[in-house]
């Protein structure tokens, strides 16, 4: 099975409270956005890659590609002005394969065993995306004071890879590009035009670095990963 990759690294992550992409942070001297690409580099299954940057950061990011060797980069198309305007930029050049997956670029821990399980459950259903129980307790609030206990039991935190047929997702995209839909995930824009979405069970190691803390989350990571814990 082939698949194509769509990975936004256009926010500037201000919750990082860094003075620069947090795509350029640096684990273990190589930048996040390059672990990765990496994941994809190396599996035989990705096609092709698609990066959509800042326009001010495309070739800072060509030449990180460049300099590391990730080949499977095809284009680096140009960030929009929220995500979702973002990866529609992606998936509109995407031209290896019927299966396309959206990536964050911070997101550097997805395992190859998940990402392909993404991939079979998409040839069958056509749109799925990994995620993971909730494990704590969910409070509802009217802002101040709690107004209910959530049952949690079918409550999951959705995670990317994010996976669907390449026609659907684009149409998805050109529906909420048309009524001014702007959704909170990629599968959002399918549940708005009312398309199953399938849950494949991800990894809670799968982390998305988006506060300073994750930062040492991701260090520990890596540590396990490489055995030492």
């Amino acid at each position: 099975m082939k698949y194509s990759v769509v990975i936004p690294a256009a926010g500037q992550g201000k919750r990082m409270n860094l003075k620069r992409n947090k795509q350029f942070l640096l684990l273990e001297n190589k930048p996040v956005i390059i672990h990765t690409l990496e994941i994809f580099q190396n599996d035989d299954w990705c096609e092709e890659i698609i990066v959509v940057a800042n326009p001010n950061e495309i070739d800072e990011i060509a030449q990180l590609i460049h300099t590391y060797g990730i080949t499977k980069v095809k284009r680096i198309a140009n960030g929009g002005a929220e995500r979702q305007h973002s990866v529609y930029n992606g998936l509109k050049v995407v031209s290896k394969s019927e299966i396309a997956l959206i990536h964050d670029g911070a997101r550097p821990f997805v395992s190859e065993d998940l990402i392909h399980k993404l991939v079979e459950e998409t040839e069958k259903s056509e749109a799925a995306i990994l995620a993971v129980p909730i494990k704590d307790t969910v409070k509802e609030s009217d802002g101040y004071n709690i107004s209910r206990t959530v049952d949690r039991a079918n409550l999951w935190s959705a995670q990317t890879p994010q996976a669907f047929a390449l026609k659907t997702i684009l149409a998805a995209h050109k529906w909420a590009e048309k009524n001014g839909f702007l959704g909170t995930d990629d599968a959002s824009l399918l549940e708005a035009i009312q398309k199953d979405v399938s849950i494949v069970h991800g990894e809670y190691f799968n982390i998305k670095l988006t506060t300073p803390e994750d930062i040492v989350f991701a260090h520990s990571i890596l540590q396990v990963k490489r055995g030492e814990k």
